[in-house]
């Protein structure tokens, strides 16, 4: 229950006077959805309710009925919360947190503390010429596919452009990924105009389709969502039912299934994860093409916070995300088809292979950065630090990969711990305060993993294999006579 009003009133813009309440954390915590969205900021809380025009879009509700102090930091540029003051709606009692001990407080204000020491470091400043270089190999790597198609008629000439074009896009990724998290300009719709080039046009990918995705998941990594109609979870681990990352989600077939076929296709791919994982990667890039063009074009959208983002925001750039994509398919056209030369089938081979090497190129990196690592339900999730580095993996290198290579590859994402602590440092950055919170991470007792491409791909397919094996214990336990 909220406490009595007190006789000081609160600062609400565009809103009648009101008294100042007080609430009590579990009265926040009971405004878990979009339609009635309560968040904490520095101890003042918010009424953000269907607030589908917030400029991040419907990311806000990730937090929904939680504390969405360090998530907001890491997203916003300083003096944004003033955006926020007109939903204020007053204050946390600090004491009603009954889940933190003084530790935890301390913990809270240490890494806060940090955060502000990295900023005066000017770790927080991005290197135009770094991004220069990077936009300029990139591009050649591109005229390099064309030109290995156009001048050549030989079909291993042909194999290796099509997989520099999967590599190509695999690059094209991490700089927009870059651009979009805003490392690399001040003014953002300029970080968001080269996220259209590097991602629409040059990639196939919706923009927006992009951000929403991806800020959602970085707010909540490996969360499973509170409720059916919460907005709390990740959507990089809503796979089912092609794979579950936990018996809980492997259990949700039940309210998946239909009928009984359905039931059996889903206990059918989960026993066999660990064995249809790779090939499944292959398969990413056509299923985000799919999503980005549906998205662009208004044909529809993957998740239902997307859609009703689309339906109440609309897209920030609709005109130049079609044009966009309609230009990806035009040069990839030209470019399949060897310029008019090759046949359907030599034209559908070149694709296929750009397209599945690219998809296993992504998908190994972010694969890697969080499959296998803790998964937490969104209600009982830990406080922000740990919540990111728990969840997440770095890459090394090792077991052949030197570790120059792993940088170039990885596209910075080597970094991931880092880089969800921190997603607005720049990537040449991370290198630099690499050591500072790992060492921040052992002084408060942080688990911080890392492992190589190698080991990290077994860790990953053992924890699929561990989740199939609880799953059909289950199964046989519920079902004797399976």
């Amino acid at each position: 229950m909220c406490k009595a009003p007190e006789e000081r009133t609160s600062n609400l813009v565009g809103k009648p006077s009101a008294k100042l309440t007080k609430y009590t954390w579990d009265e926040v915590k009971k405004h878990i959805t979009p339609q009635d969205a309560w968040v904490v900021h520095k101890n003042k809380v918010y009424d953000v309710s269907n607030w589908y025009d917030h400029p991040g879009g419907a990311v806000i509700f990730t937090h929904a009925g939680d504390d969405m102090t360090d998530i907001f930091a890491a997203f916003h540029a300083q003096g944004s919360q003033a955006m926020i003051k007109k939903f204020y709606i007053g204050e946390l009692i600090p004491e009603s947190m009954t889940h933190k001990n003084q530790r935890q407080f301390d913990f809270e204000k240490a890494y806060r503390e940090l955060r502000t020491q990295l900023v005066m470091m000017g770790m927080f400043k991005s290197n135009q010429w770094f991004y220069a270089y990077k936009c300029a190999t990139n591009m050649s790597m591109w005229a390099t596919a064309m030109a290995m198609v156009y001048f050549s008629d030989n079909v291993f000439v042909h194999l290796a452009s099509s997989l520099l074009l999967g590599l190509f896009f695999q690059q094209c990724g991490w700089l927009a990924h870059d651009f979009l998290h805003h490392q690399v300009f001040k003014y953002r719709k300029y970080g968001d105009l080269a996220g259209v080039f590097w991602g629409n046009l040059m990639q196939g990918y919706s923009m927006q389709w992009w951000k929403n995705k991806h800020n959602g998941h970085h707010a909540v990594p490996n969360l499973h969502n509170s409720t059916a109609t919460s907005q709390d979870g990740d959507p990089d681990i809503d796979t089912m039912p092609l794979l579950a990352w936990s018996i809980k989600q492997a259990q949700s077939f039940r309210e998946l299934r239909a009928d009984g076929k359905d039931s059996a296709f889903v206990k059918f791919a989960i026993k066999y994860q660990v064995f249809t994982y790779f090939p499944i990667l292959l398969l990413a890039r056509i299923s985000w093409l799919n999503e980005s063009f549906k998205t662009a074009y208004g044909l529809g959208a993957a998740s239902e916070n997307a859609k009703v983002e689309l339906q109440r925001k609309g897209l920030q750039f609709p005109v130049l995300e079609k044009v966009g994509i309609f230009f990806h398919y035009v040069w990839m056209f030209a470019l399949c088809s060897g310029f008019g030369r090759f046949s359907v089938v030599y034209s559908l081979a070149y694709f296929f292979i750009a397209t599945c090497s690219c998809g296993l190129f992504l998908a190994l990196v972010f694969g890697l950065g969080h499959n296998g690592m803790a998964t937490y339900d969104a209600e009982t999730r830990p406080d922000f630090w740990k919540l990111q580095v728990t969840t997440t993996r770095n890459i090394t290198g090792g077991h052949g990969f030197p570790q120059a290579f792993v940088d170039w590859f990885c596209g910075g994402l080597q970094y991931q711990v880092d880089h969800h602590l921190f997603p607005m440092m720049p990537r040449h950055n991370l290198a630099k305060t690499h050591s500072i919170i790992e060492s921040f991470c052992k002084e408060w007792g942080v688990t911080y993993h890392e492992a190589d491409m190698v080991d990290g791909n077994i860790e990953v397919l053992k924890h699929l294999a561990n989740v199939s094996d609880d799953f059909l214990v289950e199964m046989i336990n519920e079902f004797p006579a399976m």
